[in-house]
């Protein structure tokens, strides 16, 4: 579970928040009591970075890949009545 630090804590104590993050443990670093950032080894940013790697497809690649992607849509109109307007 990761620890809780207010930003003055953080640095005044930022040795300590290093080596704890270097432990495994990441660090949340609050500002105005709101979690602002989060600190972690350089071995989970790593892991994290790689995770995130995979290029994202192309948008007419996505269009594609849907359940009929490639299929042509029926584009006919139903012949419809249309009524008299007056201004």
């Amino acid at each position: 579970m990761p620890s809780t630090w207010t930003l003055q804590d953080a640095k005044n104590k930022f040795s300590e928040v290093v080596n704890a993050a270097c432990a495994g443990a990441p660090q949340v670093v609050t500002k105005r009591g709101k979690p602002s950032v989060v600190v972690v080894s350089m071995s989970d940013y790593e892991r994290f970075v790689a995770q995130g790697k995979s290029p994202a497809p192309r948008f007419t690649e996505f269009l594609l890949s849907m359940p009929g992607g490639g299929a042509e849509a029926d584009a006919s109109r139903e012949d419809i009545a249309l009524r008299e307007v007056e201004f």
